[in-house]
């Protein structure tokens, strides 16, 4: 009954942005405070209290002064609150000390956000990924003061209380269990590749969009490939990659392919177990950085982004000719400040605004991965018979037909086409390249 009871219930929370006097973060601390607020709502948390609290030196014991400490415990005993969300990383001998001086839970920014992972992952693979991510993290952390999360709540957590099911993992369990599932992620590593080396005899250009948490990349996907897709104005609303063919105003076929959104001090962990998923991002042949230019943090959030695309060995991507910028949620700004969006987006060609609620600019940005896709083509003649139907079928289907002559036995069609199909073409009919 407390199992069922505890389900219903929302726990009590206050949240803290420690502001460490020296060390440059790329949020404000209102924002940062704001993200931290909004991250624990994401997984219903009851919000009591938020505070940014300066820190003039981490103690290495319990991170935070005394007096501060004294203040939170009478917080917590006059309204009852039972967890302490920390927006920073905490040492396993802080969270410990902390814990034991205030007599509640306590969990860092890192727990937070693989928390969130854990409700959100829905396939085999996102569970792995975050089960990996979990057992990193609490590999270096005194793992039997945890209690986990129901098994109803889909995955190892850290918010359980007592009269819940405490999994007790020494460090070789867990490096067992670590193997185990890197093994597992292997093989979900070569399915993809596999899945990719499909896609390339078909082929279908890959376009891959990637943004900071609720940026609108679920909503914009759901927009072009009538998709639905789950998008809600949560962070890390979707969790699991989705890939949904669509095709272009040439009549090209892509593949758009919707990623795990990205966040600021993104864990390591996180990183590094979602690199499977995040290589369909290193493949693709447009990336799509989609930035929610209603948020004032945007261009924080945009170089947060960058930053983890150049982790993944994507390094001065925003400059190459495969990437595209996407200004989000212009129908949110007021006359004057979408006008000045749309001025400045003007001086950039890999740079469009659009709306992914009213669909303006789609149709553009459309355009423009066509033009992308299209600049890397060779322009060619082919000479065909003028009964041969089938050829000139495959040519439209194939490539960019750009003009026909007809001949008395033969038309010369003018074409602009890809390197595979090129290979194909040659197998078929004689071509002639254009300078």
């Amino acid at each position: 009954m407390l199992k069922d009871s505890r389900k219903h219930q929302k726990i009590k929370t206050y949240v803290v942005f420690p502001q460490i006097l020296g060390k440059e973060f790329s949020l404000s601390a209102e924002s940062r405070l704001e993200e931290a607020v909004r991250l624990a709502q994401a997984i219903n948390l009851d919000v009591i209290e938020q505070e940014i609290v300066k820190v003039r030196e981490v103690r290495p014991a319990i991170f935070f002064g005394n007096g501060f400490l004294e203040k939170l415990s009478q917080i917590f005993n006059q309204k009852e609150i039972t967890l302490l969300i920390v927006d920073t990383s905490l040492t396993p001998i802080q969270q410990r000390n902390i814990e034991k001086k205030l007599k509640v839970k306590v969990i860092d920014r890192t727990a937070l956000i693989l928390e969130i992972f854990g409700e959100r992952a829905k396939t085999k693979e996102g569970k792995l990924q975050v089960e990996l991510a979990h057992l990193t993290y609490q590999r270096s952390r005194l793992v039997r003061s945890w209690t986990h999360l129901e098994r109803q709540r889909g995955g190892a957590g850290f918010l359980g209380g007592p009269g819940e099911t405490q999994i007790e993992l020494d460090r070789r369990i867990i490096d067992d269990k670590i193997v185990q599932i890197k093994k597992d992620l292997e093989k979900v590593k070569k399915t993809r590749e596999l899945q990719r080396g499909a896609r390339k005899k078909v082929p279908y250009p890959i376009v891959a969009f990637v943004g900071y948490t609720n940026a609108g990349k679920s909503s914009l996907f759901n927009l072009l490939t009538k998709a639905d897709v789950f998008a809600k104005d949560l962070l890390f609303a979707t969790l699991d990659p989705t890939m949904r063919k669509i095709k272009l105003p040439s009549a090209r076929e892509v593949i758009l392919s919707d990623t795990v959104g990205f966040i600021s001090d993104l864990p390591h962990e996180l990183i590094m177990s979602f690199r499977a998923t995040l290589e369909e991002v290193m493949s693709a042949n447009i990336i799509v950085h989609i930035c929610d230019v209603s948020n004032p943090n945007y261009q924080q959030q945009k170089q947060d982004v960058l930053q983890v695309l150049h982790h993944l060995g994507l390094e001065n991507i925003e400059n190459e000719n495969n990437y595209i910028e996407l200004w989000n949620k212009i129908d949110v700004l007021d006359e004057e400040n979408k006008s000045f969006i749309i001025t400045n987006a003007q001086r950039s060609e890999n740079i469009m605004p659009v709306s992914a609620k009213t669909g303006e600019g789609c149709s553009q940005f459309l355009k423009l991965i066509d033009e992308k896709l299209s600049s890397k083509h060779q322009l060619i003649s082919v000479k065909i018979p003028s009964s041969d139907g089938k050829e000139l079928s495959w040519l439209y289907k194939n490539s960019e037909v750009q003009n026909i002559e007809n001949h008395n036995e033969y038309q010369l069609v003018y074409t602009k086409i890809d390197d595979i199909n090129m290979a194909k073409l040659n197998q078929r009919v004689k071509i002639k390249l254009i300078k």
